[in-house]
């Protein structure tokens, strides 16, 4: 498969501008948060939220530092590993609201500035993901878009998978659909009802509709499919994200 083209000058802006909001609107979820609601559950087992914005700053650090290597072409210090980062929302879970939230912020402003720098003849370097797969520079927005737009819902602080914008659910059932396709989902046809997209998948098993965010929280793991409409049984969706399959390599 050919790969897409990725955005560069204007494009990369307009992308690094949604990455920007959608951190804004974090931000400003957890800009009240008190150190007993940051010790509460988030939606995702075994994580408060005090784990999940951990999370999230130390991703934003990765993010940036991918940034940097394709904008400079040099390592900047030493890359954390898997088990560091694993390691990493269960040691800064104990910390105040507000320290945590410093930190996110913090995060997101350096992989903005890394972004802002980026040469725009770079944007199509690519560089290697921490599970060893490689894309284009340009992609480490998208998957910060992602982290920020999935895991400020699994806040569960009033932002639902109804508050993702468009532009983001439509890039994203975009690319979980070809990936599933792929990989052979048993889904025949998925159809966003709001969006006026559907995506082919596999040759048998049902066709699914819905509104784009309700199709895009089933297939995400990070909402039920009542609000989803098949001619037949719904399969389990796989572990998700999935790297994409546009022959980056």
């Amino acid at each position: 498969m050919t790969p897409p083209t990725g955005p560069g000058g204007a494009g990369a802006a307009a992308l690094l501008a949604e990455v920007r909001a959608s951190g804004a609107r974090v931000l400003a979820t957890t800009g009240a948060l008190t150190d007993r609601q940051a010790r509460e559950p988030s939606a995702l087992p075994g994580w408060s939220r005090a784990h999940v914005l951990t999370h999230l700053a130390r991703s934003a650090d990765a993010y940036r530092r991918l940034l940097t290597v394709a904008g400079t072409g040099g390592e900047p210090g030493p890359r954390a590993d898997a088990a560091a980062l694993d390691r990493a929302p269960h040691e800064g879970a104990g910390r105040g609201a507000a320290e945590l939230v410093a930190d996110l912020r913090a995060g997101l402003d350096g992989m903005s500035a890394a972004a802002q720098a980026m040469p725009a003849e770079r944007w199509s370097t690519p560089v290697k993901a921490l599970a060893g797969w490689r894309h284009p520079a340009w992609f480490t927005l998208y998957r910060a878009w992602r982290e920020l737009e999935t895991h400020h819902v699994d806040l569960d602080l009033g932002y639902s998978t109804a508050d993702w914008p468009t532009g983001y659910v439509t890039w994203a059932l975009d690319g979980t659909a070809a990936t599933l396709a792929a990989h052979g989902f048993p889904v025949a046809r998925l159809t966003a009802t709001d969006l006026g997209r559907e995506w082919p998948s596999a040759e048998a098993g049902p066709t699914v509709s819905g509104p784009g965010h309700a199709l895009l929280a089933w297939l995400s793991g990070r909402g039920p499919a009542t609000a989803l409409r098949a001619d037949g049984p719904l399969p389990v969706p796989p572990a998700w994200p999935r790297p994409p399959v546009p022959g980056w390599g």
